[in-house]
């Protein structure tokens, strides 16, 4: 696994939907536009590696990008949005046949090897589903949060439940859901008709205790512009949906990083101490899963979380209590690493954040495929939990 390096950056939101349809990358990239109009600087990433459309939204050419002196390459930009898609680096008609690894690899790239420059948000538009795609952005950025597209159907509601539970899984707080395709006006006499039903996307976000962003409702222009290269909130600026895709822009425009506690990413070097992350106070009903600060003493790992408490862990018994495939049955949960083979003076090398929701900690046996969660790192015995 590698580990990120430590650098402050944008507000990371990733866009979601649990299934295929909804009209998830027409809303992102409406909602990107909308709220480069309203002064913000921002980027767009077309995680969907199979299935970009992005840059066909945006009426970006399928040109290679170029890259600066430094190797990193130069976002396209279009209707005041950069964005950097996998459309841009195939041909049309090129399907991309990549396996796991490589899909990741892309995804690291799209946003650590781009010449962003200064942003105040980065959309990330997600394929649908739960898979590979999700799980690395979690585990690989700091995501400030998620949004979750529907549309009124049942069966897309179902589904979206689960993307957001997959979310809340991997510590990922839920900005909101966004209830596209929420019935159709007619042009001519005004009548709404609700194709898909309606109020599903309040009701699910009600069950759930999230905020609810708004509803989209369907617009015969939103193919025209989508085929055009002009996103609907440019060319039907006062239209229903263009008017909702503003207030969701400014709802998600004025929301900061939720998940305080420490900056990460970070990548912190024990033995050179470079990559440290600086601590913070912790606060008065602060949270009890973010980290104020973290401390390496031979043989412990010290852990001060943002409700003032601190927490000793024996570095060997973080070492035993991996649960990684290789020391843990991921049937039954068995441990199948033997404490014998493990070295009474094992200590800790490395430290990184994984996400918003864990820690991946290196050993000096060389095992370093754990993933620590702060949730399972709470509930460990180690020394007495005090107030600090």
């Amino acid at each position: 696994m590698s580990q990120p390096e430590h650098a402050a950056g944008p507000r990371m939101i990733a866009i979601s939907s649990g299934k295929g349809g909804v009209g998830k990358s027409t809303v992102t990239a409406n909602i990107a536009v909308a709220m480069a109009e309203a002064g913000l600087s921002v980027g767009v990433v077309d995680a969907d590696i199979y299935g970009p459309s992005i840059p066909g939204m945006l009426g970006i050419p399928s040109v290679k990008p170029a890259m600066t002196p430094d190797e990193k390459v130069v976002p396209a930009e279009a209707h005041g949005v950069k964005v950097i898609s996998m459309a841009m680096l195939t041909d049309d008609d090129k399907p991309a046949i990549l396996r796991g690894p490589m899909v990741t690899k892309y995804l690291q790239m799209f946003v650590r090897q781009v010449d962003w420059g200064h942003l105040d948000v980065l959309l990330l538009d997600l394929p649908p589903g739960t898979g590979d795609i999700q799980l690395t952005l979690a585990q690989a950025f700091p995501l400030s949060g998620a949004v979750v597209v529907s549309t009124p159907q049942d069966v897309s509601l179902k589904i979206a439940r689960r993307g957001l539970r997959m979310m809340e899984q991997v510590e990922v707080p839920i900005l909101g859901v966004i209830e596209n395709m929420s019935g159709f006006t007619c042009p001519s006499c005004g009548t709404v008709t609700h194709i898909f039903h309606q109020g599903g996307g309040e009701a699910i976000a009600r069950d759930i205790g999230v905020a609810f962003l708004g509803k989209v409702p369907l617009d015969p222009n939103v193919v025209d512009c989508g085929d055009d290269g002009t996103p609907l909130i440019g060319a039907a600026p006062d239209s229903p949906a263009a008017a909702a895709y503003r207030d969701i822009a400014a709802a998600l425009g004025d929301t900061g990083d939720a998940s305080g506690g420490i900056a990460t990413p970070f990548a912190w070097s024990i033995a050179s101490g470079s990559g440290k992350p600086t601590p913070v106070e912790p606060v008065a009903g602060g949270s009890d899963d973010r980290l104020s600060a973290l401390d390496h003493h031979a043989g412990s790992l010290v852990l001060r979380w943002m409700d003032g408490v601190e927490q000793r862990l024996a570095t060997r018994d973080l070492r035993l209590d991996c649960r990684c495939a290789s020391c843990r049955d991921e049937m039954t949960s068995a441990r199948l690493l033997d404490p014998d083979t493990v070295p009474m003076d094992t200590d800790i090398t490395r430290i990184w954040s994984v996400g918003n929701y864990a820690l991946g900690l290196s050993f000096s046996d060389g095992h370093d495929t754990g993933i620590y969660t702060f949730k399972a790192l709470r509930a460990m015995q180690g020394a007495e939990l005090e107030d600090v």
